[in-house]
């Protein structure tokens, strides 16, 4: 390693590169970046949510599956798996309805979730133009352990504040405590024209009562069939949608989750849409088979060169800091601020996922 400019803040000197005198914007660079420590990301533990499993309610074996599956986030699905028959939307229901809650003395009480981690647990209800929409709300978001919410077809923020009013409705009427997460479902090119107003959305009635954003899903196959736009295995018809999505998302401080592949057999296939949406930026992944679950979980994390080089950036900002050191380089690479904040994601997130993190003080 090789360390470009070995400066003390209290003596003026010459760049690394040059007998050129140092600017007034170069001095406070510096200053700020000397002064940056690198944080302790054993204190910061984040929750993952890389791989979404969709599992249909229709199904008792598909419920009972869930309780030894690894996905990070299930979707319970009471929408598009349901055949829209009535019956059939309403039995789905009261089976999942079932599986997460139980009955005593013959009153329905409060759920006691089969799942570890009820943070895990999220529905996705039918679209608000539908006329399952309010019985799925009364049905399941009385149950403690739902934490999310998963809504089809947003169009506008407007479309928001009505949920929003049949979540607090809940609040109201039920024993419910614990606030909701909103993940609205972008499948519309009015959806996308819409998507500032939606990200920025907030519940006039409350986060803790009227329900919190905390990501935006793109669903591609609804969205090609609103806009006439024609698959192919390369995605490039869907790299500005996708990016719009996620810089949108990050903006409003959200989490991006990426389209379902629908080659469910293709390992290869799933693999290379994996690697495209992380680099995209996206954080997570939807699965319509418990067989992308693990193939999501592992592209969605920091590589092991990535580990080592974020390792490398933290151990080199730490001499830097103590030594009052202004910059430090790393392989021929100056490193500022922003390479510093990656570098703590990336091992926050290696840490959160159990991946091994290197010990490079000796090196």
């Amino acid at each position: 390693m090789q360390t470009l400019l070995r400066l003390s803040l209290n003596r003026s000197s010459t760049f690394a590169h040059g007998p050129f005198p140092r600017s007034s914007c170069q001095r406070l660079a510096l200053r700020r970046l000397s002064t940056t420590r690198p944080t302790n990301t054993d204190s910061r533990p984040i929750a993952l949510r890389r791989s979404y499993l969709y599992v249909p309610s229709s199904s008792d074996k598909m419920l009972e599956k869930t309780k030894s599956s690894g996905s990070d986030v299930f979707i319970y699905d009471l929408e598009d798996s349901i055949s829209p028959v009535p019956s059939d939307k309403v039995n789905a229901r009261e089976r999942l309805r079932a599986f997460l809650s139980v009955e005593f003395n013959g009153f329905f009480r409060r759920s006691v979730n089969p799942i570890a981690n009820h943070e895990r647990v999220g529905v996705r209800v039918n679209d608000i133009s539908t006329s399952f929409f309010e019985d799925d709300v009364k049905a399941i978001l009385p149950l403690e352990n739902v934490t999310s919410l998963i809504l089809p077809k947003i169009h506008t923020a407007q479309d928001l504040d009505y949920v929003s009013e049949c979540i607090y409705d809940i609040y109201m009427t039920t024993d419910r405590e614990s606030p909701l997460s909103i993940i609205p479902s972008i499948e519309s090119a009015r959806g996308m024209m819409n998507l500032q107003h939606i990200a920025g959305w907030g519940s006039k009635l409350g986060r803790q009562m009227g329900g919190r954003l905390s990501a935006l899903l793109f669903a591609a196959e609804d969205y090609c069939a609103d806009t006439g736009i024609v698959r192919t295995p390369t995605r490039r018809e869907l790299l500005f949608t996708r990016s719009q999505i996620v810089i949108t998302a990050k903006a409003f401080g959200l989490e991006a989750i990426d389209m379902v592949c629908v080659h469910y057999k293709d390992s290869r296939v799933l693999e290379d849409e994996c690697l495209d949406g992380r680099q995209l930026g996206f954080t997570g992944k939807q699965a319509i088979h418990p067989a992308q679950v693990a193939t999501i979980q592992s592209t969605y994390v920091p590589t092991s060169q990535e580990i080592l080089r974020a390792a490398k950036i933290l151990h080199q900002m730490r001499l830097a800091h103590d030594a009052e050191r202004g910059a430090v380089g790393l392989e021929g690479e100056m490193i500022d601020a922003p390479m510093l904040k990656q570098a703590e994601k990336i091992i926050a997130v290696a840490r959160a996922a159990g991946l091994t993190i290197p010990d490079v003080s000796a090196s």
